[in-house]
């Protein structure tokens, strides 16, 4: 009889994402053209360095993601039939919110509506980046409007303002967008995020809850969330950062982010930080949610933990495995070699909204 060998690093703790069999060859070839098809190397220091040499980090960290999403989305096709406008709001900091609207040019009447925060660890990258205002046309074009919130980052070029700078705009610009739903042609609004943008679509739903408006939100689609903050010393029962650790993120340098976005670790098992420590309590009042992970994910096995937390607590919550995908590679890297792993993302977040009324 053959033994099953452990997948990943499990197995083997050389193996990479080219060397791991379960990984879609296309967007191999993608993260392969650009060098990312290795583990990386570690930091050049830990999260207990000081403030500024962690900044000095993660700054260049956004340059060189930056720089990357912006190369793949050139080879990709612009979405046509939408139409943008940009809004400006007030924040509770004396800052300014920038919201990006995205809806169907041919749109007659209201339209289910989706409030999109993207990722980068709560820390980097921008709603205004090319690879975000392509993934906004795109959900537009599926027949919603989409509402994109620039809040400020813990570091880089939006920061550096760490938690809960960035959680405090995105419900501003939540409630802004509520408010404004009838001029905005929306009918209902679901709130969708990946990765860092996860972790604040379900922060932001804590925080509705606490504040007693969650009602107002339709429901949640948090992709690929980066929820736990524990990677500088990995909790055993999340398996996925040993067993794909250094594909596309490593958990020594999403310490780096952590440490950026909660200084000293001052809020590390606070929900409306680390969504992954909340309570049945905390989880209660949710509307319906869906948890999309990627099979080849650092962050997979905290999304599927989080799901069964949804569960325990009543919550009416579906989970999905995007298989052969490393982290929110549908979003991010598929569109430019494997258009329909994007289009499958795609059609589930448009056909969880029209499932909840138009």
């Amino acid at each position: 009889m053959t033994t099953p060998q452990l997948p990943g690093r499990l197995g083997d703790p050389n193996r990479t994402i080219a060397t791991d069999p379960r990984m879609d060859p296309r967007i191999l070839a993608t993260l392969a053209a650009v060098g990312l098809d290795t583990n990386g190397e570690p930091p050049p220091f830990g999260p207990d360095a000081p403030t500024e040499q962690v900044l000095g980090f993660v700054d260049a960290a956004e340059v060189g993601f930056a720089g990357l999403f912006a190369g793949i989305f050139e080879k990709v096709p612009p979405v046509r039939g939408v139409v943008r406008e940009t809004r400006t709001l007030s924040g509770d900091g004396d800052n300014e919110i920038t919201l990006y609207i995205h809806r169907p040019a041919d749109a007659e009447g209201p339209l289910p509506g989706v409030y999109h925060i993207h990722g980068g660890g709560m820390v980097l990258l921008a709603a205004a980046n090319p690879e975000y205002v392509w993934w906004r046309d795109r959900q537009a074009a599926a027949g919603m409007v989409v509402v994109g919130v620039e809040y400020r980052n813990g570091a880089g070029a939006l920061g550096p303002y760490p938690y809960p700078a960035g959680l405090d705009d995105c419900v501003a610009g939540l409630r802004h967008t509520l408010d404004h739903a009838d001029e905005l042609g929306i009918s209902h609004l679901i709130v969708s995020g990946e990765s860092g943008g996860g972790n604040l679509t379900l922060a932001t739903a804590i925080r509705a809850d606490r504040e007693g408006w969650i009602d107002r939100i339709a429901g949640l689609y948090a992709e690929c969330p980066y929820i736990s903050g524990a990677y500088d010393d990995p909790p055993a029962e999340l398996t996925s950062l040993f067993e794909n650790n250094g594909y596309f993120l490593r958990t020594d340098m999403m310490a780096l982010l952590v440490a950026a976005y909660d200084p000293q670790g001052a809020n590390r098992t606070e929900p409306t930080a680390w969504p992954w420590y909340a309570s049945s309590e905390d989880l209660a009042g949710f509307p319906p949610t869906v948890i999309s992970v990627n099979q080849l994910d650092p962050l997979r096995d905290e999304g599927l933990s989080f799901l069964q937390k949804l569960w325990a607590a009543g919550v009416s919550a579906r989970g999905r495995i995007v298989p052969g995908t490393t982290h929110a590679a549908d979003l991010l890297v598929a569109p430019a070699s494997a258009p329909e792993v994007n289009d499958s993302t795609a059609e589930d977040i448009r056909a969880f909204n029209y499932s909840l009324g138009r």
